[in-house]
């Protein structure tokens, strides 16, 4: 075991190295490619077993690695923002294929106005495709994160692909204190890839038909994966017990700071948690009963997780680093129909925020704002109006810009 300073794309790299991949395709994009070169100058020096191959695009990647998965090889591979999407249809078609393997999301805001700079929009984005998807907040939480997705997409009661996702820049390269744990406790933790009978072997010929069969199996093998995402939770929940007994850290499926005796809380995803934790202790401090709920997994959603930490509570402000438009917060809304949905104890009221959009910071000054917002919507009964979280330096910003297009290529609204 050693502890070290490493960025969330070097934690995520260590996690693919001590999983003992022997495949990883790879096709660069900011603020991803520090990944595929920490481990191609491995592979290079020959630190680890293994094969990277340079494709000609992240469709092709992200083929080539369900292709790869099929045969029984541990595959991993990481993408980006536009990357992501560009190999949309090829997520739906490798889950579909129950090809179980790691893909390493490094969140970047979408285009267009065009950013380099995180929020969720692209993996959210990816929700629905069949790949199950664990939220990290620190770099530990990476390198921990990729050894854990590896037991849940391999165990024979799931066989689902899982994306991990960190968000670009505050955690991809961000250098945080990362315990790398011994090769053998790791192999302890996450044996080699058993892949029985969805392997194809050349010695014993099979097929596994993608071919045009009609809605009633189409139907079927749907569901079957739904079902298996649906029992993912349960085995998360034990892989992620195994994972606290022999290294000492927890990983729950929904991460609780400070809420059991709150009154009100905080809920979000990914690295700004970290923020909102602070804001909890100052917040307590002057005397507020504030929390943190913090789900990891977004798919399967924790449900159950989510309606046990939320219930008794006065409200919660849901803070989405992400906009669906015409809709709103997509976490802001799965949310609230989890825990409206067949409820039998008392729920918080929810108050919808977007927040940290295209790198965009959230402050302190923010976060107690919309604490107080939250306390006051609740003295009124009311949920209030969804809410951007945006300064009026930043709007009179954006103005400025707005004067200088419109004096040199004409006015746009």
């Amino acid at each position: 075991m050693t502890r070290t300073l490493l960025t969330g794309n070097g934690a995520a790299a260590w996690g693919a190295r001590l999983a003992r991949i022997d495949y990883l395709p790879a096709f660069p994009i900011t603020p991803q490619t520090e990944i595929i070169e920490t481990v191609a100058a491995w592979l290079e020096a020959g630190e680890m077993a293994g094969r990277l191959v340079t494709m000609d695009s992240e469709h092709s990647m992200i083929t080539a690695a369900g292709a790869a998965a099929t045969t029984g090889v541990r595959v991993f591979t990481a993408t980006s923002s536009q990357g992501l999407l560009y190999g949309m249809e090829m997520l739906y078609a490798i889950a579909g294929w129950r090809a179980p393997l790691v893909l390493v999301n490094v969140s970047r805001g979408l285009a267009s106005p065009i950013t380099l700079e995180p929020d969720h929009n692209d993996v959210l984005a990816a929700r629905d495709c069949g790949f199950l998807q664990i939220h990290c907040a620190t770099c530990q939480e990476v390198l921990d994160s990729v050894l854990i997705a590896y037991r849940l997409a391999e165990h024979p009661h799931v066989r689902l692909p899982v994306l991990v996702n960190l968000d670009g820049f505050y955690l991809s390269f961000t250098r945080e204190p990362v315990t790398i744990p011994a090769q053998a406790e790791v192999d302890r933790f996450l044996p080699p890839f058993a892949a029985g009978n969805i392997a194809f072997r050349a010695h014993a010929p099979m097929s596994q038909g993608v071919a045009v069969l009609g809605g009633a199996a189409y139907s079927y093998f749907r569901y079957q994966m739904h079902l298996a995402a649906g029992k993912a939770l349960s085995v998360y929940d034990e892989i992620a017990h195994d994972f606290a007994a022999l290294f000492g850290r927890c990983h729950e499926a929904v991460e609780c700071y400070r809420a059991d005796d709150a009154d009100y809380l905080f809920v979000m995803m990914g690295s700004f948690a970290t923020k909102a934790r602070e804001a909890v202790d100052r917040l307590r401090d002057q005397g507020l009963a504030m929390g943190l709920v913090r789900p990891r997994l977004i798919r399967p959603f924790p449900v159950d997780h989510l309606r046990e930490a939320l219930a008794g509570k006065k409200g919660a402000a849901v803070i989405d680093q992400n906009l669906s438009p015409g809709r709103g917060g997509i976490l802001h809304t799965e949310l609230a129909a989890a825990i409206g949905c067949g409820r039998n104890r008392p729920m918080p009221l929810l108050a919808s925020f977007i927040g940290g959009l295209g790198g965009r910071d959230i402050t302190p000054e923010e976060f107690y704002q919309m604490a107080r917002d939250l306390v006051e919507a609740v003295a009124a009964g009311r949920s209030p109006v969804p809410r951007l979280l945006y300064t009026d330096e930043e709007l009179r910003g954006v103005r400025k810009l707005q004067g200088v297009a419109g004096s040199t290529g004409g006015e746009r609204r």
